[in-house]
């Protein structure tokens, strides 16, 4: 079984009016040092074997359901689960 993690981040190109808070209210606490945030989302996924390749079944996944690809961005790591 493969354990897949996918890390989903809004393009750069895009505004992140989520991430623009949090860093406002970071430095009304006193964490000026902290120059941007950008928010995402973290998806961990459990694969079972196929015959079809983990990372085309992946590429899929994000492309058609767990990413808005007009607006977001997507990477993934591959692992043995345990």
């Amino acid at each position: 079984m493969k354990k897949v993690k996918v890390y989903v981040t809004l393009r750069e190109s895009v505004l992140d009016p989520q991430g623009s808070a949090v860093k406002g209210s970071l430095h009304t606490m006193g964490y000026n040092e902290v120059a941007d945030v950008r928010i995402g989302k973290y998806l961990e996924l459990q694969i079972e074997p196929s015959e079809r390749d983990v990372n085309t079944v992946v590429r899929e996944m994000c492309e058609k359901l767990l990413t808005n690809t007009v607006i977001e961005d997507y990477r993934y790591e591959v692992e043995e689960a345990n």
